[in-house]
């Protein structure tokens, strides 16, 4: 029972903050308001929710409590008139006046009532009900739907008391114990209680008289409006069968027996629902259960049941919240969202699982039962919540936990915040009992490695790999074979892992997921993680979220203290702080590159990348300290899968995704770092592998910069850009080391048989072209053109083809001496190349051979191939010398002053040359039956370009005949075709003997047309003429019309980014039918993606099916379009016919422009206008026009002599001048 004596007084704003926040119990604030610099009750008349906010009163019922305070208190100080002052003050004189006469006497009664008394100090204003007439109301008052009272036309009357005594007493104590009984006496109602010693009853008695003289006043008042309920009424209380007003307000329950003792402030008891637990127990009534009794209340229906249930429950959750931990949760921004069902701001938690989760899923978890789920609150289980439990959620967060528990849900079966019960029933059953989704431990099924894992690894830092060793079978309680630590528990309280330690006990007793994996499971052994630790001085920028594309100075950087321990790499302001300015999980750093010697302003620098997209630059002038920090912040972030990557020189190292092989529908992780021209890389479930840049057939980026192609033979790599910040890195990094590193042989991009790409092609195309090219490689080239295609090969020589009419046969032979005239430490090396000079003079020629074979072995791999490719290709050349006029003697003389860069006045370096290709079959031990099939076909080709040549005049010309506009004898026109006459020359020529002037917006091309296939092909305006009548048919002419879709595909390509294109056409490889000559095949839709290298066709847009053209397009490609069709249609022309279609003609020309821009590299039409092609024609006559510095005719005398002459070749002078440039 609780007596409330209330003294009424005016309030006095200018009592303390602290006073009042202690009898509002929210002492803990006090701080609060003092650094707001509110230190009495008046000076916080204005205080506003959002105020309470900002100084960290966050709780919206600790809000509510002080600002209800304040509105009672001083509300309406400043706006009542006086004759309310008057009227409250004589009211509440009135009210001192009745308590001033209690009198305490000694009395007896004859009905013992034991009951706990609580004396408080109550300040109580005039009762809302007093002027109401509610006063005799035997119903409940209630607020409406809000369930809250509503507001009162005056000032509102509950209380908020200060205890000053409380004990127990016995009310209506029986006749003759007098000794030990007072009576309390009030103007309403006579009380009498018995204590149970005289000392005690006189301490009452005193209090009581003290607090009727006013004496507690100051010393225990506080000037304060009493809390506001929240929700009030009558309840009957079975048993009793009579209803108790009852008041709900804050985080306790009040009782009284009827509305007047309320406002009186006599209670009957009050409940604290911090111990409190509410249940439905039918329609109208439901029970409120504490430790010390249940009670059962009965509302007056089914709606108000419901409403108090509700208050009640909003009042034990405001006794038991506590949102300290929750926050403190919350910092980890994986742990704001629900870890199964991704709702904001989850208040629950798995401690044993280590997921946060929301109210709903929580139920779900505690159906699982404890052995599964230990569910507790981030609010009301203040307890559990030790700071090394909740160091262990700041550390994994939800998303690291999914990473384990959620790594392969199905899109299918994932929850959201919207999800129905059942549906979250199945998903959490599925995680946490059968363990369905998650990711399983390579040591899965060997229990006895599980265990030993598990010992090893909760002596170090890494909890989130305890966490899946245990939940994957691992034995908390296994011995660890330690006597001093038998327990994994003991382990890591041993070695100072707390969290470790929080976690296993935790898990002492959980039932582990029960499904199993199929199939047997191969034991692993385990191993580790790293532990490293490193610390010292660095030197380092702010972070960035773009790459580096400028030198950084020294000024940029600041002297930082950084630690590498625990797979953290932490930075201070200095050794001295011990809070870190910033820090890097390992788990987060995903690329690290190690910059070249001074390109920035400190020595040795380094770059770290991060999952969320920063860069950050550290350098230091110490090489010793920047290798030692490299190679530590590596190991600590390079799984053990990958580990023999930190035994390389790397010059950048990380994670990428990446796919491979058949399967494109999932990329795998891989692990890779670069090293010179390779890269190396671990692939998930694979073998380490290397892939040699320079070799590669392509390297291309693809899919809006999204995708990064390495095409090699048989086998295409595709990397993704995951995160676009180390992704270009990446980009940048693997195309600057497939390209020419510089001027020794082993630097320049390679064949797959470590022959230059330069060699390789000039060697292909001198073949082809020029075997019977008279003075081949004696005659000079023009030089601009030479060094402008040796610029080209150094710049990149996988993306140069040489064609026949664009480049000159005497230009590409000067192209490949001069690379070897070039070529840092020569084709022999320094080291041996005067012993190969020697060797020529050696008179035996099988010991001379047998010298020759030895040095052969002892040259570098790729001198090795480069050699015997050179000489293979002389041997050729002179075995044709009666075309070209260039004998074993002339080669020697040429080639031998070049490959040993000598200035050709000692005649060694040619004797040399001519044993090898005298001797190149026993040498280089050449397999005689497949030089002869070289040889072959090599006869072949000339005998080919010989027969196109039958009908050409003796000058080179032909006589063909060209229609203009249309196919008849009145438009023909007999014109006599030069070699090197162009598609644009030739229709100049014909519209010149018409009279038609061309004018802008007029865009007259040559056409080939094909009667029988009903074919047109429009020549690009640089193509030249003769080749194509030499491939012309009977039933094929030349026309000359106006290119109709022309301007619309200028339009197209300017409007264009890149020159690239991807989508759906139709496509038909054309196969005849035996017999008929007819062909077959339907066309199918195919997904087509045309870059400046390759054109690819997939099946379906995620899955390539294959390749078109893999070499430049330039090269192979031969586009028509059809005639008289129903639908547009045009082929490209490979070794079989591909036809490709587009269902509109719009479709097709931009494809076709898109075609024809890569194949004359975005020179579509002339610049400026056809008529400048008529005096564009000013290359050389390729038969006649280069001039020989050696005599192509003469004594092997007169050719030695000549030697000197050709030490001065303008090839091997820096400024050369040449008329012919």
């Amino acid at each position: 029972m609780y007596l409330y004596i209330n003294p009424f007084a005016n309030t006095d704003s200018c009592l303390t903050v602290w006073d009042w926040l202690c009898v509002l119990r929210l002492e803990q604030y006090s701080e609060a308001f003092r650094s707001e610099g509110l230190a009495t009750l008046g000076q916080c008349r204005n205080l506003t929710p959002d105020q309470l906010e900002r100084m960290g009163i966050t709780l919206p019922g600790h809000q509510r409590r002080i600002l209800a305070s304040l509105n009672k208190t001083l509300g309406n100080s400043d706006t009542q008139s006086d004759t309310h002052s008057h009227l409250l003050q004589s009211e509440r004189d009135q009210r001192l006046e009745e308590i001033g006469h209690a009198k305490v006497l000694q009395r007896e009664r004859p009905v013992p009532i034991p009951c706990f008394v609580c004396l408080l100090l109550c300040i109580q204003s005039p009762s809302p009900w007093q002027d109401g007439g509610i006063d005799n109301q035997q119903g409940s008052f209630y607020l409406p739907n809000t369930g809250r009272l509503a507001p009162a036309p005056k000032d509102d009357s509950s209380q908020l008391a200060a205890v000053i005594k409380k004990g127990w007493l016995d009310k209506n104590p029986p006749q003759g114990v007098g000794e030990l009984k007072f009576e309390v006496v009030t103007n309403n109602r006579t009380f009498i209680f018995r204590a149970e010693s005289e000392g005690e009853r006189n301490d009452w008695v005193t209090v009581l008289k003290d607090c009727s003289r006013g004496r507690y006043w100051r010393s225990t008042m506080n000037p304060s409006s009493p809390l506001t309920p929240d929700y009030q009424g009558y309840l009957e209380l079975r048993g009793l069968r009579s209803k108790l007003y009852t008041v709900v307000a804050s985080d306790k329950v009040f009782l009284y027996k009827t509305m007047e003792d309320y406002r009186l402030g006599v209670g009957i008891t009050s409940i604290e629902m911090n111990v409190g637990n509410v249940k439905d127990t039918d329609r109208r009534g439901f029970d409120l259960t504490t430790p010390y009794r249940i009670f059962s209340f009965i509302a007056e229906s089914e709606q108000l049941r419901e409403q108090w249930v509700d208050a009640m429950r909003e009042a034990i959750d405001e006794a038991l919240s506590n949102s300290e931990v929750a926050e403190r949760i919350w910092a980890e921004p994986s742990n704001s969202f629900c870890a199964d069902c991704e709702a904001p701001k989850p208040e629950w938690a798995a401690i044993n699982l280590c997921v946060v989760v929301c109210k709903r899923c929580a139920g779900e978890h505690r159906g699982l039962g404890p052995s599964i789920s230990k569910v507790r609150s981030l609010k009301m289980d203040k307890n559990i919540w030790t700071e090394e439990l909740i160091q262990v959620f700041l550390l994994l967060g939800n998303k690291q936990v999914n990473s384990f528990w959620a790594a392969n849900v199905p899109p299918s079966e994932a929850l959201t915040s919207s999800s129905c019960s059942e549906e979250r029933r199945r998903f959490i059953t599925n995680k946490y009992r059968q363990g369905k989704y998650r990711k399983y431990h390579p040591l899965y099924g060997n229990q006895r490695e599980l265990d030993n894992a598990l010992c090893i690894n909760v002596q170090c830092s890494d909890v989130l790999e305890t966490l899946s060793l245990i939940f994957c079978g691992a034995d908390v309680n296994c011995p660890t074979g330690v006597a001093s630590c038998p327990s994994a528990l003991s382990l890591a309280n041993a070695h100072s892992q707390p969290l470790q330690a929080e976690l296993i006990r935790h898990n002492l007793n959980t039932e582990l997921p029960r499904s199993e994996v199929g199939g047997g499971m191969e034991a692993v052994h385990y191993s580790p993680p790293p532990c490293v630790s490193y610390n010292g001085f660095l030197f380092k920028t702010a972070s960035m979220a773009r790459a580096i594309t400028e030198r950084k100075a020294r000024e940029e950087f600041s002297r930082r203290w950084c630690t590498l321990n625990d797979c953290t790499f932490s930075y201070y302001e200095s050794d001295k702080n011990s809070n870190p300015n910033g820090a890097l999980k390992a788990s987060e750093i995903v690329c690290l590159a190690v910059d070249a010697p001074e390109k920035h302003g400190y020595d040795s620098t380094f770059e770290l990348y991060s999952e969320s997209e920063r860069l950050y630059l550290f350098g230091t002038d110490d090489p010793d300290s920047h290798k030692e920090w490299v190679k530590s912040i590596a190991k600590s972030f390079i799984p053990a899968t990958a580990e023999p990557l930190l035994r390389l020189a790397f010059e950048r190292i990380g994670r990428l995704k990446c796919k491979d092989g058949l399967n494109l529908q999932t990329s795998k992780v891989g692990w890779f770092a670069l090293v010179g021209s390779t890269l190396h890389a671990y692939l998930e479930d694979s073998k380490g592998e290397e892939i040699h840049l320079r070799k590669l057939n392509e390297l291309s980026i693809q899919q809006d910069n999204e995708v990064l192609v390495l095409v090699e033979r048989g086998r295409t790599l595709y990397i993704e850009g995951e995160r676009k910040l180390d992704f270009a890195g990446w980009c940048g990094a693997i195309q600057a080391a497939a390209g020419s590193g510089g001027d020794t042989l082993s630097q320049q991009q390679l064949t797959e048989t470590d022959i230059p790409v330069i060699v390789h092609s000039c060697i292909g195309y001198i073949t082809q072209c020029g075997l019977t090219s008279e003075g081949i490689y004696r005659k000079s080239g023009v030089n601009s053109r030479v060094a402008a295609l040796c610029e080209r090969f150094r710049r990149d020589a996988r993306s140069l083809c040489l064609r026949e009419g664009e480049h000159q046969v005497d230009d590409v032979s000067n192209t490949l001496k001069r690379f070897f005239r070039e070529l840092e430490m020569g084709l022999f090396t320094a080291e041996d190349a005067c012993t190969w000079l020697t060797t020529a003079a050696i008179q035996d020629e099988s010991k001379k051979i047998s010298q020759y074979q030895l040095l052969f072995s002892r040259l570098p791999r790729v001198n090795k191939a480069t050699l015997q490719a050179l000489i293979n290709h002389l041997y050729c050349v002179q075995r044709f010398s009666e075309l070209n006029q260039m004998n074993l003697h002339n080669l020697a003389i040429v080639f031998g002053p070049t490959l040993f860069q000598t200035d050709g006045k000692d005649f060694s370096a040619g004797r040399v040359i001519e044993d090898l290709i005298q001797h190149y079959t026993l040498i280089f031990e050449v397999d005689e039956q497949q030089l002869n099939k070289q040889l072959e076909e090599i006869t072949v080709i000339i005998k080919v370009r010989e027969t196109l040549n039958t009908n050409t005049e003796p000058g080179g010309h032909f006589i063909c005949t060209v229609y203009l506009e249309e196919k008849k004898e009145t438009a023909e026109q007999h014109v006599k075709i030069p070699g090197s006459m162009t598609a644009a020359e030739l229709t100049c020529e014909v519209l010149d003997r018409r009279n038609i002037l061309a004018k802008d917006k007029e865009y007259w091309s040559c056409w080939e047309v094909s009667d029988k296939e009903e074919m047109e092909r429009p020549l690009h305006y640089q193509e030249r003429v003769l080749p194509i009548l030499h491939s012309f048919g009977t039933d094929s002419h030349l026309l000359i019309k106006k290119h109709p879709a022309m301007e619309m595909m200028m339009v197209y390509l300017a409007s264009k980014v890149d020159a690239s294109k991807h989508g759906i056409m139709k496509f038909r490889e054309e196969r005849s039918i035996l017999g008929l000559g007819l062909s077959s095949g339907s066309f199918h839709d195919r997904y087509f993606i045309l870059n400046s290298s390759s054109l690819r066709m997939y099946k379906e847009v995620r899955v390539r099916l294959t390749d078109l053209l893999s070499t430049n397009l330039t090269f192979s490609f031969s586009i028509v379009t059809f005639l008289h069709r129903l639908f547009t249609m045009f082929s490209v022309s490979l070794c079989l016919s591909e036809y490709l279609c587009c269902d509109i003609q719009s479709e097709m020309r931009e494809w076709y422009a898109t075609f024809l821009s890569i194949q004359y590299d975005g020179n579509v039409w002339p610049q400026n206008g056809l008529q400048q092609t008529r005096v564009s024609r000013v290359l050389p006559d390729t038969r006649h026009g280069n001039v020989s510095l050696i005599p192509l005719r003469g004594s092997e005398n007169e050719m030695r002599n000549s030697v000197a002459a050709f030490s001065q070749d303008p090839l091997a002078v820096s400024e050369p001048t040449n008329h012919w440039d």
